[in-house]
């Protein structure tokens, strides 16, 4: 089947001297992968060689499940070149799309994930936003996007109240992946998974959650990068390995 798509290119390959694999992910398709047969050659009808961040619209023909589908045309319409000028953006930018690529399966529609991309990516680019502000925002939603983080304000396994009230003198607040959420001190004992949660990362989540609700609030740097931290080890425990562009976005994981 012939589709035309919005489309970001996430991942590529060379597969020749002249065609590629690449990854995108589409609008209203989800990820989709496909071979790009002479995209290299001067004369080709995609457009020429694809490049990671590069956006656009793409005509593709669908492969039968789990095989490659075949890129017919695609005309880039941004090409977010502010973020290679600086390492701290293009790094973050390229992290993006690594987590979009291990977390949106193939064939399976996530619009808002999309949106998420391209308005994160585009965020990047602009030189007087916080990177690691922007890169925690779209971390915290994509994970909530598919499925793999709750509202982050309660303990998960008693429901007491956590990030929505100041912490009391001495209570420790830790995060499990396999459970998705926060534990109280009175219930960490039971999980062997587990990770110390820092004042940093609880004051970051509220101001991430008035965001979403459209109270926008400043988000330091320190209280970003510790959520960013946070959530690149909650990743990385879901997919059972560390990301390659996390040490390079966020620093020491």
């Amino acid at each position: 089947m012939r589709r035309k798509e919005d489309a970001i290119c996430l991942r590529t390959t060379d597969y020749s001297e002249t065609s590629q694999i690449a990854h995108f992910l589409t609008r209203d398709s989800g990820q989709v992968r496909v071979i790009t047969k002479g995209v290299k050659r001067k004369k080709s009808s995609a457009g020429g060689a694809l490049d990671l961040l590069c956006e656009g619209e793409m005509v593709f023909i669908t492969g039968s499940p789990g095989k490659l589908g075949t890129l017919v045309e695609f005309c880039e319409t941004v090409s977010h070149s502010p973020l290679r000028r600086e390492a701290s953006r293009l790094n973050a930018g390229v992290y993006m799309l690594e987590l979009a690529h291990e977390l949106v399966a193939e064939s399976d529609p996530h619009p808002a994930v999309f949106e998420l991309l391209h308005n994160g990516l585009a965020r990047l680019g602009q030189t007087d936003s916080p990177v690691q502000a922007v890169l925690a925002y779209f971390q915290w939603r994509l994970l909530r996007n598919v499925g793999l983080m709750g509202e982050m304000t309660n303990c998960v396994s008693c429901g007491r109240a956590i990030a929505s009230q100041p912490r009391p003198r001495g209570m420790e607040i830790f995060f499990s992946s396999k459970l998705g959420g926060l534990l109280c001190d009175a219930c960490e004992g039971s999980e062997l998974e587990k990770c110390r949660v820092s004042n940093d990362v609880l004051t970051g989540l509220v101001v991430l959650a008035q965001a979403q609700a459209g109270r926008k609030s400043a988000l330091p740097d320190s209280q970003a990068q510790a959520i960013n931290r946070l959530l690149a080890y909650h990743t990385s425990r879901q997919i059972g390995r560390s990301l390659r562009m996390a040490p390079y976005a966020i620093g020491h994981t």
